[in-house]
């Protein structure tokens, strides 16, 4: 049965402003629930497709729709829409001198004019189940690198997104950091969470996709399930790239 149709992306055009373009006439569907994974080399166009669906980019053309709204940069609805498409960076973007809960709470204060009451005790059950109540009060210097991705993605969530983005989030981490903010993103799909996904870890995207989008030089080259994907590529270029993962993993 075919689920809910929440986001549609129809020839979607975008260009650095020398002119060399970044993404070339890319149509995309996602359904409610679905977490899709994108992949593909560096400077291929995965974060810039991100941060166009979340309008923090202006497309050249095409259309973007949420639900039954077209996503338009300048409209006076586009702060309510971004609301409901949340998205984390690998970058965190936490503010240093605010605390955790400082952190968390303040969009959903000032943004949303929502009760601090309610506010503070979903940010408590949300920091508990991603194992960093006792941080609450805490800095973000005083978090290793996987602890300030969990909050991030935390904050992302008590804005009660119905799609989130997730842009590299494990790219500044190391290794050993690496488990414990899948592991988050893993239970968020288990919940229902719509998201797409942009990564370089292979084992993950397998894990958490219910399909893959493989890009490259600006423009989708194949679309599969993840387990069709890893392992029988439909492309020769897709084919080089996992041919790549393999020779690292060797």
């Amino acid at each position: 049965m075919k689920q809910q149709e929440i986001l549609k992306i129809e020839s979607l055009k975008k260009s650095y402003e020398s002119g060399q373009p970044v993404l070339k006439d890319v149509f995309f569907t996602l359904e409610k629930g679905e977490v899709v994974v994108v992949v593909g080399p560096s400077g291929c166009g995965k974060s810039t497709f991100l941060r166009c669906i979340n309008m923090l980019e202006p497309i050249d053309s095409g259309t973007l729709q949420f639900k039954d709204q077209v996503i338009d940069r300048n409209s006076r609805d586009v702060y309510e829409i971004r609301q409901k498409i949340g998205m984390v960076f690998q970058s965190y973007d936490l503010f240093p001198h605010k605390t955790i809960m400082g952190n968390i709470l303040l969009a959903p204060l000032k943004v949303q004019n929502r009760d601090k009451k309610e506010v503070t005790a979903e940010a408590e059950k949300l920091l508990e189940r991603v194992g960093l109540l006792d941080k609450r009060d805490a800095y973000p210097r005083q978090l290793s690198g996987g602890q300030k991705q969990r909050v991030a993605i935390v904050r992302a969530l008590m804005m009660h997104p119905e799609i989130l983005l997730l842009d590299e989030i494990t790219a500044a981490l190391d290794p050993e950091m690496v488990r414990e903010v899948l592991q988050v993103v893993l239970e968020l799909a288990k919940d229902g969470m719509t998201m797409v996904i942009v990564t370089h870890e292979m084992e993950f995207a397998k894990a958490v996709a219910d399909r893959v989008l493989f890009m490259d030089q600006g423009v989708i080259v194949e679309e599969s399930r993840p387990e069709e994907f890893f392992t029988s590529p439909k492309t020769d270029r897709a084919k080089q790239f996992l041919n790549t993962f393999h020779y690292e993993a060797i």
